[in-house]
């Protein structure tokens, strides 16, 4: 075996361990980002559930005949009123901010923020609504406007997840 030949063989498998572990911390890179977008999509998925289950919680304790809600205008725009309620009402209202807060810091995508806010923004109106007068005279354009508040963050919140439309056209 010549000199050459002891050159070649030695580049050749030199070659083929760098390529071999180059091919490997790729492959490796990709299944870590792999994991991490999975983990990420729990986690949103997660704090998206926690949101909903919240505003569900938020409006049937806003239902309950025996809730008291009394109401303030709110100094800054969009100038609705302000919904505050008693104690046992009080955890309801603090559950939804934090489940929100807690959206704000996974959101994947801006638009979940903005349509999450008029979810609550409806949710809040409903409450106010509910202070002036009993549950029998809630206006039906009040429900209306939190479905459709809410059915928007479900749609935007599938697509951020990678998820299709869960609605019919």
């Amino acid at each position: 075996m010549s000199l050459i030949q002891a050159c070649v063989t030695a580049a050749t498998t030199l070659l083929a361990v760098l390529i071999g572990g180059w091919l490997t911390v790729r492959t490796q890179d990709r299944l870590w980002r792999r994991d991490q977008e999975r983990q990420w999509r729990d986690i949103r998925l997660n704090a998206y559930t926690d949101f909903i289950g919240a505003v569900r919680e938020y409006v049937a304790f806003i239902l309950n005949p025996a809730a008291r809600i009394t109401v303030v205008p709110r100094p800054r725009d969009p100038g609705d009123l302000m919904p505050f309620f008693d104690d046992v009402g009080s955890r309801y209202r603090e559950r939804l901010e934090s489940t929100k807060t807690a959206l704000r810091l996974v959101a994947g995508r801006p638009e979940v923020v903005s349509v999450s806010a008029e979810l609550v923004r409806q949710a809040r109106l409903l409450a106010a609504a509910r202070a002036d007068s009993g549950v029998e005279a809630l206006q039906a354009d009040r429900f209306d406007a939190l479905w459709e508040a809410e059915r928007r963050f479900i749609e935007t919140a599938r697509a951020d997840l990678g998820l299709p439309s869960a609605f019919v056209s």
